[in-house]
């Protein structure tokens, strides 16, 4: 009885919601994204008997890399929700879809080996008509924060009915696992966050300079500017490590605009190879993750800027570093999910923040996971 006044509620809500999807789909933004999911335009069924991922949006679909890359890429299907998780998904398989909305899913889902469905993707027709085709159904890197908790308690009932036609939860904690069984999830298994199943490595050991290190990586046009007119000498040696190799040179020009003539020292790394003067220009490809390891802060680029959307926090928070960031993280926003005490910042608390480091938390990780128990579960069903 419950599947059925489900999808007639979904279908009033459809019929409902028809004029505001027919005019957002005249946006630039959406033109294709809405009319695949609400009217199945070039959207065609998954060829049956393949291994089927689920994701959201960019940050979890880009997660499913060390899994993908343990597949054959020709037998994988990856549905979506979002533009930027069509764009990630495409980068890494061909056959890739937008998921239709729940009524049109009892037509559009095909059989398939095993459905695999990132987090919190819990669409109550999708693991229905999968479960009722004998698709084996699994929820991947599963997790319930405390902020979503209350929400998901006050309809329990819903949840209930949605795990009841799902075979397998991989979580990240013991936490998640103890709220997803009082959901009425069954089978659960705890393995960590699978975003940290692939973590940074160290490719050469630099020399720590022997002075609070400031690293700004990864930044864009304008940014290295803001950094520069918010940095002084008695903070600590500053290393920039711009975004793109071809802004070398432009960086390096605003560098000497600033201080030539004065008694800031500044040198390019690719010419001394070592960090003795008071800024650094990194001008040289595949050293972040080393120089992170030898920063005691980061100001991550791509941040202050409205369009990059952040860069990976993951790589910093690794080195246990103090790390700054801007507030415009929108690309990042489940990465940064998985680090702790780091500060998200305006353009004009960057001083205020390097002068008062010793008031700051270094990051961390959570808790760091492993993608083979997936592994070897697809392998079984």
């Amino acid at each position: 009885m419950f599947k059925y006044i489900y999808y007639l509620l979904s279908v009033i809500i459809y019929i409902l919601a028809l004029p505001y999807l027919l005019l957002k789909s005249k946006d630039t933004k959406y033109k294709e994204a809405i009319p695949a999911k609400f009217f199945l335009k070039n959207n065609p069924k998954f060829q049956p008997n393949k291994i089927w991922f689920h994701s959201c949006s960019m940050g979890e679909t880009k997660a499913l890399k060390p899994i993908l890359d343990k597949l054959n890429k020709d037998d994988i299907n990856i549905s979506v929700i979002t533009n930027t998780g069509y764009k990630q998904a495409k980068s890494m398989i061909k056959n890739v879809a937008y998921l239709p909305f729940e009524i049109f899913l009892p037509f559009w889902i095909t059989k398939q080996k095993i459905l695999l469905v990132m987090e919190a993707e819990l669409w109550y027709m999708l693991f229905l008509v999968s479960h009722k085709k004998n698709t084996k159904t699994v929820l991947i890197n599963a997790r319930i924060n405390d902020k979503s908790y209350k929400n998901y308690k006050k309809f329990s009932f819903f949840y209930k009915q949605v795990f009841k036609n799902i075979d397998k939860v991989f979580a990240q904690t013991i936490i998640d696992k103890d709220r997803l069984e009082l959901l009425g999830a069954k089978n659960v298994e705890v393995i960590g966050n699978i975003k940290l199943a692939s973590l940074p490595k160290v490719t050469k050991e630099l020399i720590k300079p022997n002075c609070t290190t400031i690293t700004a990586g990864s930044t864009h046009k304008g940014e290295e500017e803001l950094i520069l007119n918010n940095w002084d000498i008695s903070q600590g040696k500053l290393i920039i490590v711009p975004r793109h190799p071809e802004r070398f040179e432009e960086v390096f020009e605003l560098i000497k605009e600033k201080y030539t003539n004065s008694k800031i020292s500044f040198q390019k790394y690719s010419i001394s190879n070592n960090f003795d003067s008071d800024i650094v220009l990194v001008d040289v490809m595949g050293e972040l993750n080393n120089i992170y390891n030898i920063s005691d802060i980061v100001i991550l680029g791509g941040s202050f800027i409205k369009i990059a959307g952040g860069h990976n926090p993951i790589e910093p928070a690794f080195f246990n570093t103090i790390l700054l960031s801007g507030k415009t993280i929108f690309n990042q926003k489940s990465l940064f999910e998985c680090v702790n005490n780091y500060y998200l910042i305006e353009e004009n608390e960057i001083k205020e923040y390097l002068d008062n480091v010793k008031e700051l938390k270094n990051t961390s990780l959570t808790q760091i996971g492993t993608v083979e128990p997936i592994l070897k579960y697809i392998k079984e069903n």
